[in-house]
């Protein structure tokens, strides 16, 4: 697949913007990427979703919330309902809109996990959530003024509360973690992110905080929801699954490249994470121009 990077400009009296248009069945081969944050919700379709290096079909009514940068891609094979149009409604917008001091507030601690925690790794909602969010995103195409920005934060408060989302890209594509807790674990990711292609012992990540290495697997844990080795073979294959998007790389040359010794190893480590293998990812992404 193609990647580029996408620039949006705002009009002069909006800090947002929403649009809605007819989606087109077509197999895009084209993975974007941009600054904005971007809220989309796609109905009536049956396709396939990329986002960053995370690939899965899908069918119906899709919502989901992507960072800064994520590339993402849909692909539409058919209607789900043939005598029901397919359309693509879409919000572009960054974090401070309405400036920085919003989320500053203390009632904007779960604004800020949306965004700095969640949304840079693709968020998929589902349930509840796409109806409230699809009503709200549907009455802002017909407002102007305060009444769209008052709908938008409904909008977003909708889904930092929700409990009905799934995560769905690998750590490597975005890593990036800021909760106001985690100055310690921003740290063991530092020392991840700059030395996962190297052998790293569970002493090493320790000392970096520095904890006991008992005291760190239980904080490791509670703030990853993974073991410390889980979570660098994560890394490792994303980076790899990067390596081969990018089309520069065979399978054995990204194995190493990732920080492994072992072809054997890769591709078990690379199956659990992806459930594919290398081979089965790359043919993934080998679509039809």
């Amino acid at each position: 697949m193609q990647y580029i990077y996408e620039n949006f400009t705002f009009p002069p009296d909006q800090s947002f913007t929403v649009r809605s248009e007819l989606i087109e069945l077509r197999k895009h081969t084209i993975l974007r990427s941009h600054i904005n944050f971007e809220i989309a919700l796609l109905e009536n379709c049956v396709g396939k979703r990329f986002i960053g290096d995370h690939i899965e079909d899908f069918e119906g009514t899709e919502l989901m919330l992507l960072g800064s940068y994520l590339p993402h891609c849909w692909q539409y094979y058919q209607f789900a309902n043939p005598m029901v149009e397919a359309r693509a409604t879409v919000i572009h917008f960054f974090p401070d809109f309405l400036g920085k001091q919003l989320l500053e507030k203390p009632e904007a601690k779960g604004l800020n996990h949306l965004f700095n925690s969640m949304a840079p790794k693709g968020v998929l909602f589902t349930g509840d959530t796409v109806n409230s969010a699809k009503a709200i995103m549907q009455q802002m195409l017909f407002e102007q003024g305060m009444a769209r920005v008052a709908l938008m934060l409904r909008l977003l408060d909708i889904l930092a509360v929700s409990e009905n989302y799934r995560i769905l890209s690998s750590p490597y594509f975005n890593f990036i973690e800021s909760s106001t807790e985690a100055q310690k674990i921003n740290k063991v990711f530092d020392y991840i992110f700059t030395n996962f292609k190297n052998d790293i012992t569970l002493n090493d990540v320790a000392s970096t905080i520095p904890m006991s290495i008992s005291a760190f697997c239980r904080f490791f844990k509670e703030k990853t929801g993974r073991t410390l080795i889980d979570f660098i073979k994560e890394v490792r294959i994303g980076y790899a699954a990067k390596l081969l998007l990018e089309g520069k790389h065979n399978v054995t040359e990204a194995c190493y490249d990732s920080g492994y010794n072992s072809i054997s190893n890769f591709n078990t480590h690379f199956k659990e994470v992806k459930k594919l293998s290398p081979r089965e990812f790359m043919k993934g992404y080998k679509t039809e121009a």
